[in-house]
Formats: C-alpha cells, structure tokens, sequence
C-alpha cells in the first residue's frame, strides 16, 4: 500500500510541474540592432574657397656678366574659388576610422606683384644719371642731360589646378560623426607671367643727341610643383548611404623660379636679366559630399 501510495504521488508531482512549465512565457532571440559602420570604398565632390599667398624675389642682372644689379622681395595673395572631386577608402576598428584619400581640383586662384628696379637723377652730374639696370645720357651741357628711367616688372601668377593624396584618421564622436586629421601629398600647377617695362636711352655721351626708346617685354612659365598638405575636418552620415564634410586644408607647393633676358640694355652694355622665385603656400576651407558605395549599415545582436 505504502509503495502504491508513493508512486501516485510521484506522478501528481511531475504533472503538476509540467503543467506549470507549460505556463511560463518563451524568452524569445534578441533583435538584430543597426549600427552604422564608415568601413568601404566612397567617392564625392566638393566645392569651396581658398587663401593662397605668393612670397616672391626679383632679381635684375647683368645678362652678359650675370652681375647681380637690383633685388627685391615682397609677397602677394592668391585667391579664388575651387572645386573638384574625391575618392577613398575607410577601415573602421571600434570607435578610430581610417582611411586615404585622393582628390583633384580646378582653381581660380590668382594675383600679382610690382617690383621695379630704380632709375637715374639729374644730380649730382653725371654720377646719378645712370640708374641701377639701365643708363642715362651725359649731355655736353645739363640741359641735354637725361636720366635713366626706371624698370618695371609687372608678375602674376595663378595656381591651374592642384590635387592631394592623404592618409586620415580619427574617432568617431558618435555613430554617425567622424572626427578626423589628414596630410600627405600635394602637388599643382603654377602659371607665371610677366610683364618689363623700361627705357633705352642712345647718343653718344657729352653730345645734345639722345633717343629714348620705350621698351616692352613679356614673358611666360609653367611648373608644376610637389609639395606637402595637413589638415582636419568632420564629416556626418545624412541618410542612407550619403555623407557631408567640411574640411580645412594647409598647402606648401615649394618655390617656382625661372629666368629671361629682356631687350633693355644695362649700364655694362649687355641685355637686362630677371630672374624670380616664389614660394607659393595656400589655405584652404571646402564642403563635401560623399556617396558610399556597399552599405554603410551592419546589423549587430
């Protein structure tokens, strides 16, 4: 009896604890969670302004001898709208994104600088007749005497285009937020042109004799230059697989320099020479916007 009595109860207890687990909720898989991931390949555009400076030396000389005559510096801006395109590619490993990118620009920049080299005075006779470039003439009376004029170069420059190649790097402030620094390579193309202007005085000294002829020159140089950029910037997910920039950059192209002779003639009696060497930098502010290619979301559990 004892023993049909303990196995009734066994049974009740395990139907009863069936029952009850049949009662209990299932716990059901967790959801999947979207989280925006910068890693692929992007491409874009971007539009923007930029501060360039020329930092500029001329030199005038003795085209025979190479005499160093005149030398002067001064610097000068270089500015203009920009806009090109860009492409890379973003490895992202937690919150730290990066990348490398390539662009290339067209740009309106451009400006211009005057440097003169000077010219002659009626006294004290002769000495200061000649100029520095460029003789005067010694009349047989100071009436007839003539001082040397001035030489005039008028230069300007305009970058052509310019483009970089850059490593970047940075953190992500929120999913959907990089912030991020970036250097590397530049490289563009400087176009010089110049403009000499001056006077040829001809007779034979200690005569009332004289000719003063107006001389012009023009001259021409392209360069294409590799220099060095830095910079920062922030870029944002607007939906989808869109993204929007602004971006900062600092360019140091190097120096551009050339020589020619001009048709003025010097106090040693050769052809006048100039000579330049500019050192062109540029500073440069511009949006993006940047379309990424495979997905920019992940599902994550």
């Amino acid at each position: 009896m004892k023993r049909l009595l303990f196995g009734v109860a066994s049974l009740a207890s395990m139907l009863a604890t069936g029952a009850l687990a049949a009662d209990l909720p299932v716990k059901a898989p967790p959801l999947p969670v979207a989280v925006y991931n910068w890693t692929g390949f992007y491409a874009g555009g971007n539009i923007g302004y930029s501060w360039g400076h020329s930092s500029t030396t001329t030199s005038f000389y003795d085209g025979t001898s190479g005499a160093l005559l005149s030398s002067s510096a001064a610097g000068f801006n270089m500015d203009g709208a920009i806009g090109g395109v860009q492409a890379g590619y973003n490895w992202q490993r937690d919150k730290w994104v990066f990348g490398i990118e390539a662009d290339i620009q067209a740009s309106g920049q451009r400006g211009d600088g005057l440097f003169n080299c000077a010219g002659g005075a009626l006294t004290p006779r002769p000495a200061a007749l000649n100029g520095t470039c460029a003789p005067g003439h010694v009349g047989d009376t100071a009436p007839f005497d003539v001082a040397a004029f001035p030489v005039g170069d008028a230069l300007s420059q305009k970058l052509q285009w310019f483009g970089t190649l850059r490593g970047r790097i940075g953190p992500t402030v929120t999913p959907t937020v990089l912030l991020y620094v970036t250097g590397g390579l530049a490289y563009g193309e400087v176009k010089t042109f110049e403009q000499v202007a001056g006077v040829n005085i001809t007779g034979l000294n200690g005569t009332n004799n004289s000719t003063s002829t107006p001389v012009f020159a023009t001259f021409g140089n392209t360069s294409t230059r590799v220099g060095w950029t830095v910079g920062a910037g922030i870029e944002g997910a607007l939906g989808g697989n869109w993204t929007a920039k602004l971006e900062y950059l600092y360019i140091d192209l190097g120096t551009v320099s050339a020589s020619f002779l001009t048709p003025i003639t010097t106090t040693g009696g050769g052809l006048l020479g100039i000579r330049y060497s500019s050192h062109i930098t540029d500073n440069i502010l511009r949006v993006g916007l940047n379309y990424r290619f495979g997905g920019p979301v992940v599902a994550k559990y």
